[in-house]
């Protein structure tokens, strides 16, 4: 190699020629392929194995440029030459083991690494003179599925020189390049994040590109980083938030759509919330969701990143005073379902665990809002009603006068059509609902029972399903407290008979036999109910149930024992 070096003409003497640049390619490509046989020093062999790599993923950038004559460049490539050449000696040596001492090499290799750590900036320097242009077109092929890692990290590394130094239109098929890689393969990711240290502060700056088009193709790699939990620390360590945010302000419509992405996901650690206020993050937001330019892409992942801030307290104030109650509310109703479903989570989250808020969200029309999207003539998808059915049972039930506002829109009725119509999915929450509702004071649940809901509750009881069998069960038992529920639940005669049922096929420790005894308690009120009760074929089961020590069954046996049907039973209720 040095015969062949000595034999170039001066880059003094002669204008660029691309026969040195080809030579400086094999040369430097067979020093990379030598110091992978070099085993001592791994790690320093590494960097500059790293540097070497980017070096040549530069010359073949230049070699394929269309004309690329400058002379500043043909004396680079001269002095790249000879710390190649006093590379190789290092090189041989350390596989040969014939250095003198191990301090003296690493001294060596770290001088060495910090020549061509200099190269590699005089080269970007060059590029970003406009030595490199679309002309050459050529990017290195991407690795296959099972590529090792040294090539998989040479592809990245030939991108990020391409980041650097290429043009507009190099910078933006780069760009694509890497989007694709990331978004298919999380290896890239890690490369990206973690390997290659330079490539994320390429991306961030990017972020504030005056090309819109590098601009957004940057946002969306930023955005699948942060969908990476281990490597959202290494965007944030570099400062993302602030060009996220001024991407939300000056970027196109995608670029703001994947701005606010990134964003939802970063603000996902209530820690970021501050980063985001300082910057004029809640400002920029606040301006999107209340555009009505905007798409529901932009909007909805926009209402996120705020419901993700209401966690602090005084961010949450500031959203308040700039009417984001209002504005959210009137989101609520919008055609769109993510910027629904978002708004309406936006306002159950700020109104959490605060009673003046909540208020506030009624006083603002908030019952009637959300009645509207669960109104069953409406077109409302089922996603977007069980999540207005969720908001109201948080913004209602911790007040009787919310409750009776509730009733007064109707509430019952379409909670009861839900029990009986719905989805499966919004009939699971519905009964929810109910249980909890049936739970608020003794008035609701006479209302409930007026409305019909013990006769869905009775058909639940041998639903598939064992969490809503279970909620059934909780909710009959609940609603039978009532004198008057009690009355109407006994007037089917297949009522009791089906508790007793249930009662025999139900699994000790599923822990409803404990409600359906507590059923069966409440309803021996009755002269009716005990006499079906007793005189039914299941009997012998609650005593063996009370025999075995079940507190409840016990109470019901010495129920069941007074009066005229004393004689009817054995003597266990004197246990």
């Amino acid at each position: 190699m040095g015969e062949q070096r000595q034999n170039q003409n001066s880059p003094q003497s002669s204008p660029f020629d691309k026969t040195n640049l080809r030579q400086a390619i094999e040369f430097v490509s067979s020093l990379i392929t030598l110091s992978h046989s070099v085993k001592v020093f791994s790690v320093k062999w590494k960097l500059i194995r790293n540097k070497l790599e980017e070096l040549n993923s530069g010359f073949i950038a230049v070699e394929n440029c269309g004309s690329c004559e400058n002379s500043a460049l043909s004396k680079l490539i001269s002095e790249i030459l000879v710390t190649v050449e006093d590379c190789c000696d290092l090189a041989r040596r350390c596989l040969d083991l014939s250095y003198s001492g191990k301090l003296l090499m690493q001294s060596d290799l770290d001088v060495i690494s910090t020549k061509f750590d200099q190269h590699v900036k005089n080269l970007s320097g060059i590029y970003s003179a406009g030595v490199l242009t679309h002309g050459f077109a050529i990017i290195v092929s991407r690795p296959s599925l099972n590529a090792c890692k040294d090539d998989v990290g040479f592809y990245i590394r030939d991108l990020v020189t391409r980041l650097k130094i290429g043009d507009k239109e190099m910078k933006r098929q780069a760009l694509m390049n890497l989007l694709e890689v990331v978004a298919e393969d999380e290896k890239y990711v890690k490369l990206v994040a973690v390997e290659v240290n330079e490539i994320v502060n390429i991306l961030v700056n990017f972020l504030d590109s005056l090309d819109m088009e590098i601009q957004e193709k940057a946002t969306r790699v930023v955005y699948v980083i942060s969908g990476v939990d281990s490597y959202k620390n290494v965007l944030i360590g570099t400062g993302v938030i602030g060009p996220l945010i001024r991407v939300l302000e000056n970027g196109n419509d995608f670029g703001k759509e994947f701005a606010a992405r990134s964003l939802q996901k970063l603000t996902e650690n209530s820690d970021n919330a501050w980063s985001v206020s300082a910057h004029g993050g809640v400002t920029a937001l606040l301006k999107i969701c209340s555009g009505v330019e905007y798409r529901g892409e932009v909007i909805g992942p926009a209402c996120g990143v705020l419901r993700n801030l209401v966690g602090v307290e005084e961010i949450k104030r500031f959203m308040v005073e700039e009417g984001a109650i209002s504005l959210f509310l009137n989101l609520a109703r919008s055609k769109d379902e993510v910027v629904q479903i978002n708004s309406i989570e936006f306002i159950q989250s700020i109104s959490y665990d605060d009673d003046s808020l909540r208020q506030l969200v009624i006083r603002e029309g908030g019952i009637r809002s959300l009645m509207q999207v669960l109104d069953p003539k409406s077109s409302f998808s089922s996603k977007t009603r069980e999540t207005a059915l969720r908001a109201i049972e948080k913004l209602c039930f911790c007040s009787l006068d919310s409750v009776n506002i509730l009733r007064n829109y109707g509430f019952m009725e379409v909670l009861l059509y839900f029990l009986q119509k719905g989805d499966v999915s919004i009939q699971e929450l519905a009964l929810q609902v109910a249980f909890r509702l049936c739970g608020t004071s003794e008035e609701t649940k006479k209302a409930m029972g007026d409305a019909g809901f013990m006769a869905e509750f009775v058909r639940l009881l041998d639903a598939k399903s064992f969490e809503v069998r279970k909620m059934a069960i909780q909710a009959l038992s609940s609603m039978v407290s009532i004198p008057k529920n009690r009355k109407r639940f006994v007037q089917d005669d297949q009522n009791i008979g089906l508790l007793l049922q249930l009662l025999d096929q139900e699994d000790e420790s599923s822990g409803n036999k404990k409600f359906l005894l507590s059923i069966l308690m409440s309803l021996t009120s009755c002269n009716s109910a005990r006499r079906k009760i007793a005189t039914s074929g299941y009997l012998k089961n609650i005593e063996k149930l009370a025999q075995a020590e079940v507190f409840e069954a016990k109470r019901l046996v010495r129920k069941l024992s007074t009066n005229r049907f004393r004689s009817m039973l054995s003597g266990i209720w004197h246990s």
